[in-house]
Order: C-alpha cells, then structure tokens, then sequence
C-alpha cells in the first residue's frame, strides 16, 4: 500500500510512502506489535479503550514485565514514530493497515472463546474507515470467525470505502515477545488477495529479508495455525509428565529420559520438562477453545485427545498439593511454607492461571502460612491474593519454614546454596515441582528433596530438634 498521493500531515510531498499502522487493543501483545512495527521504521498508532493505560503507555509506562519493551516504546514514542489514543478514528483517518490486537478470554461459564472484544474492535475500525485499508486480525480465534467478521465489516464499513479482512496469527512467548516479533520464525497469512498480500509483505519486508518464510494460506488455515501451536505444545507437556508417572513407578529418571528423546530431531527437546504443568493466558483457555470448537464442528477425536491433556496438566497442580501435604507430615496446617515463584513462567509477571499460584493459594486454604517470592509477579499477585505473605527475597521466604516448594523455575532460583538456605528453614524440605534443581547436591546438603518424575528415595523421618521447633511455633 505505498502511495504516491499528497502527503498533507507530512508537508504534502508526492513521494511515495510506507503504509501507516494502527494496532487496536495495546495489552501484552498489541503494545509489543505497535512498538516492534515502530521500530520496523513505520508510523504506528495504538488504541486503547482504556485512558489510563494509553497515557501510561505514552510515557513509556508498561503495566506489566516484558524484557526490553519499555525501553523500544520509549524509543519510539521519543522519535515521534509512536503515539497511543484512545480515539478510533484518529487512528482509521491516521493508519492504513489496522491489526486488531484485543484479547480471547475464555467465556463465562463455558471452554469457548469470547469474541466480543475482537467483533466490537473490528466494526469499529470499518465504520470509522476513511480511506480504503486492511484489516489484519492477530487475536488468537476458533476456527469460522474471520468469516463471520468479514460479514460483519460489510454491514458497516462506509460507502466508497474498500476494505479486506486478513488473518495474521501471532506466536509470541511471553517474555522473548520483542525478538519474537522483530525476528518470527514464521508469517502466516490467512485469506490474502494479490492487493493485501503485496501490502503484507511491505509490513513485514525487514523479517522477510532476513529469511523469514511466508505461508499463505485460506482464512480458516490461518485461525487454525495458532490454537493447533498451542494445543501441540500442551500436548508434549502433558506426555512427559504422564511419562513422569512411569518413571517414578518403574525407579526411572524423566529427566534422562527426555533428554535422549530430544536427541530425536522429530521429537525435539523443547517442552518436555516434566513439571507442575502449564498455564498463563494463552495455552489453558486456547485448547479448551479448541476443544469447544472441535466438538461443533463434530471432530470428536481433536476434542477427546485435547481432553486428556487439559486433565493430565490439571492432575499436576493437586500431585504438588499432595507432595507438600505428605512432606509436612499429612497436614499443612500451621506450617509455614515458603514458595518461590507465582508467575506461570519465569520472564513475566503474568499470573494468569498459573500453576505456581494455584498450588500456593490451595495450601493456604489448608491452613497454612505461605509465604512467596517471586523475582517480578509479586505486585499482580498482592492485588488478587492480599491475604497471602510475601517476601522480598528467597532468604526471607526461607526463613523459618517448614517445607520449600520452587514452582517457578526463576534463573534466581539456580543460585540457591542449599548449605546456606539449610540454616535458615526450621525444616531441610525441599519439593522442586519443575525438575530444576541438582537433586544429588541439595540431599547431599542435607536437604529431603523430592521432585517429579524420578523414583522416590527412602527418607528417615525428620524430626525437628528443640530450636527448629522453637521457630515453627514462632512463626506461627
């Protein structure tokens, strides 16, 4: 979409420029589009309906941890190249190319996706067009929507306008999302013409010239590309922790074992640490939407299968819940647990159905006193758990304690000195739920160390000396 017509908002030049952008919702991956297409060279405008969070975003405020994005939206917004808005159609008269970057929660009270956000975005955009464009859908979406949207758009989009409807799924992971976008490892383009795909190309010119492939395909390819990414990675996380099982029956190691599978180039190493499982905002509610979809349209196979690995990983939370029980001796009750990490991964804040916080808040319920630590997440998880105890750091979340659990598997946590950390707790318990620990140096610190998937090793009862329990009393 280079045009060559007058320029008036930059001096009314006939040169020839690049198309303009607009990304509509800025939340995690929308204010990371915005700013990696600023800094892809392009004139880019974000829209937010909330005004708190596009002045925020304007002084290069995030409301959430992603590594090295406050530093490019700053960067950018200085340059002039980017500016939020809560106007639509400042930015439909603004941009060009409109990516539509508004969340898919999971529906109340079903597995299916809710498409409100993503239909009230993309009609506002076409009755507020003004000149012709793209409309780019990025939102993560069952199968059938941008169809749906497309019939939507020609209800409303005003007369004279010419508009198209592409699909464009994101892949980003939380915590490397600005490399994920600067440099994807593929482009998927759903439902192009000749006139949106050349358009497209233009968008992405700096990846694809740096070997980026690009796979054009129909719409409903396209909206499957994402959730079926998803769905294949929860789908290796659920296998090896059910293989995990196996292993701890039959007295074997999972981490080996994984390890010699992801010699395999058609396994791969990539997603097999067996685990507490997985969660955050994208894999849990993206394969339940897969599986709601899956049985409309009558593929009952998709839905079964997806079905297993959504109850596999949700096993895994109440295994750990178990562990820490059977650790304290059958009952948490009164004991005080330290817990590193609340976020659902490490390189986010984000809490959203996290497993780590899941466990934490079940044991707390069980009477006990949990106090967390985690390296960023501690602000998000106040605000939702205020009733739970916080540290500041791995020592003070130690101290005193009765049992650690690491659920989070931080690269802060790799430090630990057990020796030193032994001095601190009221009991040497350790249960690493991510299989992230050297299980041979912490036991030979002292420590009774159980973690997943490996044969469990016979364990003298501990029973704490007179100031141990001293300190549990205390702290209780």
């Amino acid at each position: 979409m280079t045009t060559s017509t007058p320029d008036t908002q930059h001096g009314g030049s006939l040169e020839p420029r690049r198309p303009r952008i607009s990304v509509v919702g800025t939340g995690y991956f929308g204010a990371t589009h915005a700013a990696a297409m600023a800094e892809m060279g392009f004139d880019v405008i974000g829209v937010d309906s909330d005004p708190a969070k596009a002045t925020s975003l304007s002084k290069g405020i995030v409301p959430f941890f992603e590594p090295g994005l406050p530093e490019l939206i700053r960067t950018h917004v200085a340059s002039g190249r980017l500016r939020f808005t809560t106007d639509i159609a400042e930015a439909t008269a603004f941009a060009d190319v409109h990516f539509i970057c508004v969340g898919t929660p999971q529906a109340r009270g079903s597995n299916a996706a809710n498409l409100s956000y993503v239909e009230e975005a993309t009609k506002s955009v076409a009755r507020n067009l003004t000149h012709d464009g793209v409309i780019v859908g990025k939102s993560t979406v069952p199968v059938g929507t941008g169809a749906r949207l497309r019939a939507l758009i020609a209800d409303v989009v005003p007369a004279g306008v010419t508009t198209e409807l592409i699909w464009n799924p994101e892949f980003l992971r939380e915590g490397k999302a600005v490399d994920d976008t600067l440099t994807p490892d593929r482009i998927v383009l759903g439902g192009t013409t000749r006139v949106s795909e050349a358009v497209m190309r233009e968008v992405y010119a700096s990846p694809i010239s740096l070997g980026t492939p690009v796979i054009l395909c129909d719409l409903p390819t396209a909206e499957l590309v994402k959730v079926s990414a998803n769905a294949f990675l929860a789908t290796k996380i659920s296998f090896i922790n059910a293989i995990a099982e196996v292993c701890e029956a039959a007295g074997a190691d999972v981490g080996v074992l994984a390890d010699a599978l992801g010699h395999d180039v058609r396994i791969g190493r990539q997603f097999l640490n067996a685990g507490l499982g997985f969660g955050g905002g994208c894999l849990p509610k993206d394969i339940r939407a897969l599986i709601h979809r899956a049985g409309e349209l009558g593929a009952t196979k998709a839905a079964s299968l997806l079905q297993q690995v959504d109850e596999i990983n949700m096993s895994q939370r109440q295994l750990v819940i178990d562990m820490a029980i059977e650790a304290c001796g059958g009952s948490v009750l009164n004991r005080r647990i330290g817990v590193l990490g609340a976020a659902f991964k490490p390189l986010t804040d984000d809490v959203r159905d996290s497993p780590a916080l899941n466990v934490a808040a079940a044991l707390h319920l069980r009477g006990a006193q949990v106090v967390i630590y985690d390296p960023e997440a501690s602000s998000p998880v106040q605000r939702m758990f205020p009733t739970l105890t916080y540290a500041d750091s791995v020592e003070e979340a130690a101290t005193n304690a009765g049992a650690i659990l690491v659920l989070t598997e931080w690269t802060e946590f790799s430090g630990i000195d057990p020796v030193a950390l032994r001095k601190l707790v009221a009991l040497p318990v350790l249960i690493d739920a991510r299989n992230c620990r050297d299980a041979a140096r912490w036991r030979a610190a002292g420590w009774r160390f159980t973690g997943l998937g490996v044969a469990p090793v016979a364990h003298t009862p501990i029973v704490p000396d007179y100031n141990a329990l001293s300190r549990l009393v205390r702290a209780t």
